[in-house]
């Protein structure tokens, strides 16, 4: 694509470019999609039939009935803690652990048969016992998902929409995992945790994860309540989660593992490495359960999954070498898989067009009143969140990515990325075992 009165500098700009195709049907309704389900969630594999893709096409996050953000609420109400819904239909118990696999997803497990058996033998307790997975927040990582997390908040609410989001008061990109650069956490984010609410209700109530987690910024605004224990170990981890379920009558523990997807990003899901890692989170998995004193619920999921990116220059397209992406563009926020596009004034029309037509069917682009509308971040966000969202937003559908070498180099060279809203990123598990 050239700007009107530009001609484009160089002959075969886009050689990731795929010829436009023409529609082969009219847009849905913006109410209702038409492969929509009678709980009003698209199912993923229909999210594929459109082209070009239009935003109204993207799967969107199952709030309010089987997201991450569900998760502690509906687990809290079976604690009696006050004030906690049961969006998803867990069955109460006394003694509730969850066990958070860091890049875990849904496809993931299910394609691993070998190096997960444990995990695989629970596939038919996931989603309350009807087999099926939840869905992360929207985009699909590791700040945003925590956030939904230990909250109990979708991504409009608690206001952490991405791996980097634009700070309106400072006009800088804030990395919400880094927390770079620094601003008051509780401003950031001023709602109380879960685990916050459930210590005050009398609840036994402990997060236990690797020690240099205790004092981050995510922890406190996302998993802080009743007592932090850190530990190197990951079988020391498993042990003393286990442990800690007996502490109370009622007793509600969170663990933690991190090393699936620092694989998955350093050397991709179809490596060794990353193999290697699933089984060690299985056997992980397994000696945690063997533990559980009775009464208890044991609860394994994931934040995001994960897609490897070919190192094809088509597949990863440099914003910082794209004069026609980065046109009009002031900030480049997200990550590779879900970019939030911030546009110098007066340019947003401008960039939403060029970024629609640059990346033609292999991405959903809106414009950041679309994405409100169509729920993307939840189906409310605040005045305070409203200002961290691109102007446009750009959720990446194929196997492609979106990096920037010179601003993004550590991250443009990651082999399994995550953020956006296809299956493979979106859907996680909730794996049950009980006593």
């Amino acid at each position: 694509m050239t700007r009107e009165g530009l001609p484009h500098p160089h002959p075969h700009p886009h050689p990731h470019r795929t010829a436009p195709r023409p529609p082969t049907a009219p847009l849905p309704d913006p109410g209702r999609h038409p492969h929509t389900a009678s709980n009003g969630a698209v199912p993923y594999a229909a999210a594929y039939d459109d082209a070009p893709l239009d935003p109204r096409t993207a799967p969107v996050p199952r709030y309010g009935t089987g997201s991450l953000a569900d998760l502690l609420p509906s687990i809290a109400a079976g604690l009696g803690v006050p004030g906690m819904t049961a969006a998803i239909p867990v069955r109460p118990a006394d003694r509730a652990c969850v066990f958070l696999v860091d890049g875990m997803g849904w496809e993931a497990i299910k394609a691993h048969p070998d190096e997960a058996p444990f995990l695989t033998s629970l596939l038919p307790t996931s989603g309350a016992g009807t087999g099926e997975p939840i869905t992360s927040g929207f985009p699909s990582t590791t700040a945003t998902s925590l956030a939904s997390v230990g909250t109990g908040r979708v991504p409009g609410e608690h206001g952490l929409p991405g791996y980097t989001a634009l700070d309106p008061a400072t006009g800088r990109l804030m990395n919400q995992l880094r927390w770079q650069p620094w601003t008051d956490p509780h401003v950031w984010q001023p709602y109380p945790t879960v685990f916050q609410h459930a210590d005050a209700a009398g609840v036994a109530t402990c997060q236990v994860t690797a020690p240099h987690f205790e004092h981050t910024p995510l922890t406190k605004i996302a998993l802080s309540g009743g007592t932090f224990l850190g530990r190197p170990s990951a079988e020391d981890r498993m042990d003393l989660a286990a442990e800690r379920l007996s502490a109370g009558d009622r007793s509600l523990v969170y663990t933690y593992f991190a090393e699936l997807d620092g694989n998955g990003h350093r050397y991709g899901m179809d490596s060794d490495a990353w193999r290697g890692q699933l089984m060690y989170v299985d056997r992980l998995a397994q000696r945690l359960a063997e533990q559980l004193p009775p009464r208890s619920a044991l609860y394994i999921t994931a934040d995001h999954g994960m897609v490897d990116i070919p190192e094809r220059p088509e597949a990863r397209i440099d914003f910082d070498e794209d004069w026609e992406l980065s046109a009009g563009v002031a900030q480049l926020g997200g990550e590779g898989r879900m970019r939030h596009v911030y546009a110098v004034p007066g340019a947003a029309g401008d960039v939403h067009a060029v970024w629609r037509e640059v990346l033609a069917d292999q991405a959903w682009v809106a414009t950041r009143e679309e994405a409100l509308a169509l729920g993307w971040f939840g189906p409310g966000v605040e005045p305070r969140v409203r200002g961290r969202l691109g102007d446009v937003i750009a959720a990446m559908r194929d196997d492609v990515a979106v990096v920037a070498t010179r601003r993004e180099p550590k991250e443009s060279q990651l082999i399994g990325m995550h953020g956006s809203a296809t299956a493979a990123e979106q859907l996680v598990p909730l794996l049950e075992v009980r006593t």
